[in-house]
């Protein structure tokens, strides 16, 4: 089956499973029974600023597709940080505020802050072992080559008992499948600083840079606080209405370890937004809806499961929620997303959630 730019009038294969497609003179075109244009949701952390940064992403498509799924990381970006502590545990947190651009966001810097006072108050991280990503005198920015380099930094000679952590607050876009490894038809993606110029880092690129390389004794936990964020590490199963869901690509690609563990906690579905908001604060302070409530339910329960963990983050949206004033409702915008669980593997998510 075949398709025809209505810009450019060229034919176009047509992917499968995917509701988007894009021609090579950079056209997005809408597939369906609709000659529409896909509705775009105007809120999230995307906020009103979503459909003039969506026509900005459209016109930098052509150097993203290039640039957005690189599969390994150069050894020049070995240069940009200083070599890991031997062996433990070791972190890499990065907040991406776009500080400059119209669809800034203003909660990321606060959820970096967060995670960190959360590793070394309550998982015994050092400071040595946390590397930092921000617009934030001090650190090195979020920019697509940091990004990678810092990738490198976290998987560096790991051993058997090593604990890793990724975080990312940030944008989270999704780009059409055409390799038949995404069951919806669309690859997730992580927005850096410089996405517009750089390209996005794919799902794809996520799972060979830090989840193919764990060995046997190593576990990742990758916490990503970022629209269409559920399945941006590509693991093989979801946790879904209490049962490990196959997320397997129909490809028949291997998406899991070397051995190790790779654990995930996204913000929301993929086809969802993710909600900078200060809903949670009395002080009214942006934090994302994801890594507020994923601290919160750590910090107020010692030994929490990974069960109980997510449990606790889907009630306090729905706490947020039920809590809007009835006269204010429509200034006061529902924060529509459900936190995600996946897995390299399937585990017993009653055990208690470690770091």
């Amino acid at each position: 089956m075949s398709m025809i730019c209505q810009k450019c009038r060229q034919q176009l294969p047509l992917p499968p499973h995917s509701q988007l497609s894009r021609c090579q003179c950079g056209n997005l075109i809408p597939l369906g029974d609709s000659e529409r244009p896909l509705p775009v949701r105007e809120h999230g952390r995307f906020g009103s600023k979503m459909r003039r940064f969506r026509d900005k992403f459209r016109r930098n498509s052509s150097r993203q597709n290039s640039l957005s799924s690189s599969p390994s990381v150069s050894p020049r970006f070995s240069l940009i940080f200083a070599k890991p502590p031997p062996s433990g545990k070791r972190a890499l947190l990065c907040g991406a505020t776009y500080k400059k651009e119209k669809f800034r966001l203003k909660g990321t810097l606060h959820d970096v802050h967060s995670m960190k006072d959360l590793l070394l108050r309550k998982f015994n991280f050092s400071d040595d072992s946390i590397l930092i990503l921000t617009e934030e005198e001090g650190h090195k920015p979020p920019t697509k080559r940091n990004i990678l380099a810092a990738f490198k930094w976290l998987m560096a000679d790991l051993k058997s008992g090593d604990s890793l952590v990724f975080y990312f607050s940030g944008h989270g876009l999704r780009q059409p499948d055409f390799a038949d490894d995404e069951l919806d038809g669309f690859d997730e993606t992580i927005c850096p600083l410089d996405f517009r110029t750089e390209g996005m880092i794919s799902d794809n690129s996520i799972n060979d840079i830090l989840v193919k390389p764990l060995i046997t004794g190593v576990t990742l936990h990758a916490i990503v606080d970022a629209c269409h964020s559920g399945t941006v590490l590509d693991l093989p199963w979801v946790y879904k209405e209490n049962k490990w869901d196959d997320n397997r690509p129909p490809s028949g690609t291997n998406k899991g370890t070397s051995g190790g563990r790779a654990i995930g906690f996204s913000a929301c579905k993929d086809h969802q937004l993710a909600a900078d908001t200060s809903a949670f604060s009395a002080e009214k302070i942006m934090t994302g809806a994801m890594t507020y409530t994923f601290t919160n339910a750590l910090w107020e329960n010692p030994d929490i499961t990974y069960k109980g963990l997510l449990d606790c983050m889907h009630r306090a949206i729905e706490k947020v929620n039920k809590a809007r004033c009835p006269l204010l409702k429509v200034l006061q915008r529902k924060i529509d997303q459900e936190p995600v669980l996946s897995s390299s593997e399937k585990f017993n998510i009653n055990m208690k959630f470690e770091l």
